[in-house]
């Protein structure tokens, strides 16, 4: 059997998210009877992540096990023919059999983006939380930098997750005007690993900051209270895409 790590794009909108489930379509399973059709047997993937129903993906990664060797670049050409229009593979790379996209994960990058325009998007909604307000991008990046370094997120973790430590450590949070829309904003943040919706309750809580709700010296405290009543609120999962994950690719590829 052969090991290949398939970096996947889909949107979330009619997904229940990544994992399989009982109640309804997910990316995972949607993408294991893509394998099986193609490679003629069972096959099954192992995810970087769960994301949520909703939630999108630009370079989220899976790992399978398969009979046969598909060359790189023309992998994706041969599954996407069995997947449909909200999920696609974009590129496959054949990694060694100790590879996992789960546990070998350096980090993840997620934006959350907000559309400030008075005026809603039908185009953009699906992509992005609307609020149609002012927004003090100064005020969020100078909240945005308590999050950096190692902490407990307590505060920022929603009931239901299955973590043993709710301690994660941020690489960066920053807020930024999209290159595209004057009136899409951008919350970015990158991190080593991440609790259950601890990136949207991270965007809820800048931008109470954005609409003068919180100051960014208020951050620090709602660190340090571990407890969620403190941070914003959570925000609608359709503004979150999952953008880059991080592995050793070189590490990845070389056989041991």
């Amino acid at each position: 059997m052969y090991r290949v790590a398939l970096v996947c794009e889909y949107d979330g909108t009619n997904f229940v998210g990544f994992q399989t489930q009982k109640n309804g379509r997910s990316v995972q399973q949607t993408l294991e009877e893509a394998l099986t059709k193609l490679f003629e047997q069972d096959i099954k993937i192992t995810g970087c992540s769960r994301t949520d129903s909703g939630v999108h993906a630009r370079g989220h990664v899976s790992h399978c096990d398969i009979p046969f060797v598909i060359p790189e670049d023309k992998f994706p050409l041969a599954i996407n023919s069995f997947l449909p229009d909200d999920l696609a593979v974009k590129k496959a790379l054949y990694v060694n059999n100790e590879f996992s996209a789960r546990f070998d994960t350096l980090g993840k990058r997620y934006v959350y983006r907000v559309y400030t325009s008075t005026i809603r998007s039908p185009l953009i909604s699906r992509y992005a939380y609307h609020y149609p307000y002012p927004l003090d991008i100064e005020a969020m990046n100078k909240a945005g930098e308590s999050f950096v370094g190692d902490h407990d997120f307590g505060a920022f973790c929603a009931a239901g997750g299955s973590q043993k430590t709710t301690v994660r450590k941020l690489f960066s949070v920053r807020v930024s005007q999209s290159n595209t829309c004057s009136d899409l904003y951008e919350i970015e943040v990158q991190g080593q690993a991440f609790l259950y919706n601890m990136v949207r309750i991270i965007a809820g809580t800048l931008l109470y900051v954005g609409c003068g709700k919180l100051l960014p010296q208020d951050i620090p405290g709602i660190i340090d209270s571990s407890s969620r009543k403190e941070a914003g609120k959570t925000l609608p999962p359709q503004g979150l895409t999952l953008e880059d994950v991080f592995y050793d690719w070189q590490k990845a590829r070389t056989e041991g």
